[in-house]
């Protein structure tokens, strides 16, 4: 395997185990702290515009591979119309050619495909993220919310049993002062009955 191939076989070993780490399942809080350094950090930045530029390289050397592949295969459809006896060397020559090129389309193809794997997990995931932060949000100001409602409804409570009793303790004293106003009556109205009846006794005397 050339230099650039084996690259390009090592950078497909780095995404599947950076696609590994973003799918693994971390706490919510340490997940936070991670993406929030993926996504903020000039460092990471960096990193991802220089594999931006190599995963141009990967996609030229897709194209070549590609191209290469589809040469092997025009040439072995050639060979098979000729009505020679084959060499075993050109034939195993033949055959080794065609599992480079394919190894190296598939290799080259991978490598781009999981590039923009690793790029729509890292964008959902963040989203994912925002998302479960703004719900977290919501949910505090709704409980907030609920908690000032509650409580304006138990001062409306208390003020309506406060008038309440102020109103039974009104009643009470309304009732207790009929009461005495009738014992009073009745008690002048007995000392009435009881002068007039002496009064009556004199006049006869």
């Amino acid at each position: 395997m050339t230099i650039h191939y084996s690259l390009t076989f090592f950078l497909l070993a780095a995404e599947m185990i950076t696609f590994c780490l973003l799918v693994a399942p971390l706490p919510f809080a340490v997940r936070k702290r991670v993406f929030s350094f993926l996504s903020t950090s000039p460092i990471v930045a960096k990193i991802i515009y220089g594999l931006k530029i190599s995963f141009i390289f990967v996609a030229i050397l897709f194209a070549d591979a590609l191209q290469r592949m589809f040469r092997v295969a025009e040439t072995e459809l050639a060979k098979s119309g000729q009505t020679m006896t084959p060499d075993a060397r050109a034939e195993a020559n033949q055959h080794a050619r065609k599992f480079y090129a394919q190894r190296n389309v598939y290799l080259t193809g991978f490598c781009l495909f999981l590039s923009l794997v690793l790029t729509r997990t890292f964008q959902i995931t963040l989203e994912l993220i925002r998302t479960q932060e703004e719900y977290t949000k919501l949910k505090k100001e709704a409980g907030n919310t609920r908690s000032a409602e509650a409580e304006k409804e138990i001062a409306d409570l208390k003020k309506k049993l406060a008038a309440r009793e102020a109103k039974e303790l009104d009643f009470k004293t309304l009732k207790k002062q009929a009461s005495q106003n009738s014992k009073e009556y009745d008690r002048l109205a007995t000392e009435l009955n009881t002068m007039s009846g002496s009064v009556s006794d004199k006049r006869r005397d």
